[in-house]
Order: structure tokens, then C-alpha cells, then sequence
């Protein structure tokens, strides 16, 4: 009797065993092996199927590979900004496939499918698992789908609306003063000096975003910020690695540290919004920052359906917070040091840009209406952001299996739009796509891309990003008083290094000599 419990216990546990080995097998090699097949019986190219970590071993080496010097002073930057999918799509066509670990990436790179990518939201959504530790970094709007989206979408709305970012000009006006003041307290007698403006610039708009996000508590907004900074510092790395599900609960010194920095950052907006909502009970509530404009336009939400389920919660509030600061510091910082670069480098687009600035405002205080006549810092702008995008990739997935253009993409496919390339894209371009040409943006962008979709800086589609013209404005009244105030031109020193940290960024900063006006 023993013996047969015993061989029924065995016997069971042999069967469990078998049924997990065939399931580890069928997700670690025979389910990738038969997708990868599928996809090249419909004429696609790929890279082959590797064990475990597809091509995340590769692309890391050609990463660090790329950053290890600086490159040439050209504004050909793909090769070195995304090594990887450069090569890949180089080798195996626009249209081709590589591999996240077991998940096959396909790439698109014609505008009518990147279209319905864009435009069909609901089918082609936010990547789903993965490495579970880039939640630490975006959240809220930027990764919720379907009705969670348009609930998002519509409460956070008002806070980015063109009226609402007239008040908060006066704040940019404050934040670049200071960074200005600080520029002329070192010039020399001789009224120039070499500074490394990438530091300053982002000092300048995580001090905006502070006053603007927060108001009067821009100083706790400070902090907020320096600790965002460093998260994405432990971050990146880690998405950049072959994840090891649970990894992130092992008791490393990087992991309790990144833990410890989402609470504190949590704990201090959580703080704030207590505050708001308290000044909101007593009638004392200011609608001049974007958290009271957000807490309100909530509040009415609620009410109007009588339903607290159809606003957010105060968790979704404090998410949209940290995607807000995170968000808005790289995308405006960025822009403004690449233009920086730029003009540093093509003096005589500084001067047009400068002259603009001058007949416009002359050295009286920037406002709302005269920045929006300028025309000249406007095309700059523009091929700013096709060169240096913010932005190098978007990224979806299918839950189903569907069919975009002529492909039949199997359910839960990754699918890539790598905008960096697409913006450096000679067949889209010309064959002056690498160089810095404000002038093809002389009549809008609508003009020069005839409609396709093939210049993507802030995404595009229903998802376009909510705080563009929020970004806009604020660099182009930096940019207004950075001209009235210095010329400036590349330094010597200066190492041309563009990287993605994950929006492109100078690695080893933006060495500029200024000269007082």
C-alpha cells in the first residue's frame, strides 16, 4: 500500500516536472523558434531567435561600445545614439524584426503603417511586462490604455490648455533669470567665459517645473527632482540588462536605493496634494499651478457624475506628478541644449534668430503674444527636434494577432517606430537629412512631411504628447532672453557625444563660450 502511495506520488510529481520543463521550453525557445518562422514566410528579415536574451546581449555591448569616445562633429547621430537598430535596419530592411529577450520587436518604418500604429491606440497599446522597474520611472498617462487613457487624458487636459499656460509664462521669465544672472556673475572683465550650459539649462527646468507643478512649494519640488535624477541613473542600466523576474525584490544596495527614492518622491507629493486639497475645503485654493488645476478640474469631474471611480485617485495624482516633473525637465532641457549646440556651431542662424528676438521684443521682458511671432526660432525649433529628438523610439504591443499593412503580426508582438532613425531618414529627407537646415520648416511642418507621419518628437496620434506646447513655450522664452542677454559659440572643449539617458542628452555636457551682448 505504501509503495503504490508512494509511486502515485512520484508519479505525479514526474508529471508536474515534465509539464514545466515543456512549458519553460515552449516560452524560453519553441513558441519564439515558431513565431520567428512565421514572420519570415511573410518576406520579413530578422535576427536569429537567441536563447533567452534574443538581442539584448548585443545591443548592451554596441551601447557601451559607442559611448566609450566621442564622435565626429556631424549631426549624423543614429550610429551612435542607437548602435543597434541602426545596424539592424541598415542590414535587414526598414521593415524587420529583432528580438527583446523571448519578445519578437517589429519595426516599421513606413508612414501609412506608423500611422495606424499611432492613430489606433486602443489595438496597438503600451507594452505590458517586461522589465517592471521602468513603472518606477513612467507612469500615469504615459502608460495607461483604453478608458484608463481617456479618463487620464480628459481630467489632465484643462491644466495644459493655451490659456492656462499664459500664467505660468511668468514663471519661466523667474527660472531663466536666475540661470541668466548666474551666467553673468562669471564672465571675465573682458566680458566672456566658457561655461558647460547643459548643467545650467537643467537646473533651469526642473526649476521651472517646480514653480509651475507646485507653486509656492517649489523648493520641496527641488528635491523631488534631484531624486527623480538620480532613480533614472539606477533605472536605465537595469531596463538596459536582461531581467531576471523578482530581480527587483533581491535586497541589493541599487534596489533598496530605488525603493527608498520612489517613497521619498511619493511621500512629498503625496504631502502637497494634502495640503491642496485641504486649502481647496477652506476656499483658499490657488488655480495658478498645475497641481491645482489639476486637483480641481478632478474635483469636478467627480462631482459632474456624482462617482468618485470616474476621477482619479490620489495615487493616480501623485503618478501623474512624477511623470509630469520627469517628463517635461528632460523634454525642455534637452531642446534647449541641443540649440544651444547648434547655434553655438551655425553662427549665422544664431544671428537671424537674434535679430528676430530684437525687433520683436528689443531688451524689453519677453511675453505670451510676442513669442508667438517668432517665426525664425520656431523653424530652429523644429529641426532641433528632428535632429535631436527627444524622443528615439516608440513602442507598442498587440494583444491580438492583426494585420497592419501587409503583415500579420502574431499576438503579443512588440512593434517599434524608431523615430530617431526616421527623422535622419535620407528616403524621407532628402540627402541633406543630416544637416541642420531651419529653412525646410519655412512653411509649417504639415508642408515639408505632406502629411505622413514621419516627424514624431513628441509621438503623435490621439497620444501626442499633452505637454508640447507647455515645452514650447517655456524654451522659446529661455531661448528669447538667452539671446537679448550673450552670443555664444562652441568651445574648444567641447566633445560632441549625444546619447540616449533615454531622452538624448550630451554625455559629457555642452562646453559653450558665452559673450556678453
Amino acid at each position: 500500500m505504501e509503495i503504490t502511495t508512494v509511486s502515485c506520488v512520484l508519479g505525479v510529481a514526474a508529471i508536474i516536472f515534465l509539464l514545466f520543463t515543456w512549458w519553460i521550453s515552449n516560452r524560453l525557445w519553441f513558441k519564439p523558434k515558431k513565431i520567428e518562422k512565421f514572420l519570415r514566410d511573410q518576406g520579413l528579415e530578422g535576427t536569429p531567435y537567441r536563447f533567452m536574451h534574443g538581442d539584448l546581449k548585443e545591443m548592451v555591448q554596441m551601447m557601451i561600445e559607442a559611448k566609450s569616445k566621442p564622435m565626429n562633429l556631424t549631426h549624423d547621430i543614429v550610429p551612435r545614439v542607437s548602435p543597434f537598430f541602426h545596424k539592424s535596419l541598415a542590414t535587414l530592411g526598414k521593415n524587420c524584426f529583432t528580438w527583446m529577450g523571448t519578445q519578437p520587436l517589429l519595426h516599421v518604418s513606413e508612414p501609412t503603417m506608423i500611422q495606424d500604429v499611432l492613430l489606433n491606440y486602443n489595438k496597438y497599446q503600451k507594452p505590458k511586462g517586461g522589465n517592471p522597474l521602468i513603472k518606477l520611472l513612467v507612469k500615469g498617462l504615459a502608460h495607461v490604455d483604453g478608458d484608463q487613457w481617456v479618463k487620464h487624458r480628459k481630467i489632465i487636459n484643462p491644466a495644459f490648455h493655451m490659456e492656462k499656460l499664459k500664467h505660468m509664462v511668468p514663471a519661466f521669465y523667474v527660472s531663466c533669470s536666475e540661470m541668466i544672472d548666474k551666467w553673468e556673475e562669471i564672465l571675465t572683465e573682458e566680458g566672456s567665459c566658457e561655461v558647460d550650459v547643459w548643467q545650467y539649462l537643467q537646473t533651469f527646468s526642473s526649476d521651472v517645473i517646480s514653480r509651475t507643478a507646485f507653486g509656492s512649494s517649489f523648493e520641496e519640488g527641488r528635491n523631488i527632482f534631484e531624486l527623480q535624477r538620480e532613480l533614472a541613473e539606477l533605472v536605465i542600466p537595469a531596463i538596459n540588462s536582461v531581467y531576471i523576474p523578482g530581480s527587483r525584490f533581491f535586497p541589493t544596495k541599487n534596489n533598496k536605493r530605488m525603493k527608498e527614492i520612489d517613497q521619498q518622491v511619493s511621500d512629498s507629493i503625496k504631502n502637497m496634494i494634502n495640503k491642496r486639497v485641504v486649502a481647496m475645503n477652506s476656499g483658499k485654493s490657488s488655480n495658478d499651478d498645475l497641481l491645482s488645476i489639476l486637483l480641481d478640474s478632478n474635483y469636478n469631474e467627480i462631482k459632474r457624475h456624482g462617482n468618485s471611480k470616474l476621477g482619479l485617485s490620489i495615487e493616480d495624482i501623485i503618478e501623474e506628478c512624477k511623470l509630469f516633473y520627469f517628463a517635461g525637465q528632460e523634454t525642455t532641457g534637452n531642446m534647449l541644449v541641443w540649440t544651444m549646440i547648434l547655434l553655438g556651431q551655425h553662427l549665422e542662424w544664431q544671428a537671424s534668430a537674434r535679430e528676430e528676438v530684437l525687433h520683436v521684443f528689443g531688451d524689453k521682458k519677453p511675453d505670451t503674444d510676442g513669442l508667438g511671432h517668432l517665426k525664425v526660432i520656431s523653424t530652429i525649433f523644429n529641426e532641433v527636434l528632428r535632429l535631436y529628438s527627444p524622443l528615439t523610439i516608440l513602442r507598442r504591443q498587440i494583444s491580438d494577432q492583426t494585420i497592419l499593412g501587409n503583415l500579420t503580426i502574431p499576438a503579443g508582438t512588440l512593434i517599434q517606430i524608431n523615430v530617431l532613425n526616421l527623422h535622419h531618414d535620407k528616403d524621407m529627407w532628402g540627402e541633406d537629412a543630416n544637416e541642420f537646415k531651419p529653412e525646410r520648416f519655412s512653411e509649417g511642418v504639415s508642408k515639408v512631411t505632406k502629411g505622413q507621419a514621419i516627424y514624431l518628437p513628441f509621438s503623435g496620434g490621439p497620444r501626442i504628447c499633452i505637454g508640447q506646447n507647455f515645452a514650447q513655450l517655456e524654451a522659446k522664452m529661455a531661448l528669447a532672453m538667452i539671446l537679448q542677454r550673450f552670443y555664444f559659440e562652441l568651445s574648444p572643449s567641447y566633445a560632441h557625444a549625444p546619447h540616449a539617458m533615454p531622452t538624448v542628452q550630451p554625455q559629457f555636457g555642452a562646453h559653450m563660450i558665452l559673450h556678453k551682448r
